[in-house]
């Protein structure tokens, strides 16, 4: 059993690089700090899936975005 919250009780966070153009990203800074890992979110599909990144994934997505946002 993980005591890792769910989804709904995590506070999200509109990341600040989001535009109005529709491509927004959130991620939950409170999950980060307590467990290392990096949660993000479409902002869109809030009740969607999410994505549990490790420090170097997290980072790695953020380069892949410099690249080619």
């Amino acid at each position: 059993m993980s005591s890792t919250p769910g989804p709904r009780s995590i506070r999200w966070v509109k990341s600040t690089y989001s535009g109005g153009e529709g491509q927004c990203v959130e991620w939950a800074p409170d999950h980060t700090r307590a467990t290392g890992e990096f949660l993000i979110r479409d902002s869109k599909n809030p009740d969607g899936p999410h994505l549990t990144l490790t420090h170097e994934g997290f980072t790695g997505l953020v380069e892949f975005a410099k690249r080619h946002g």
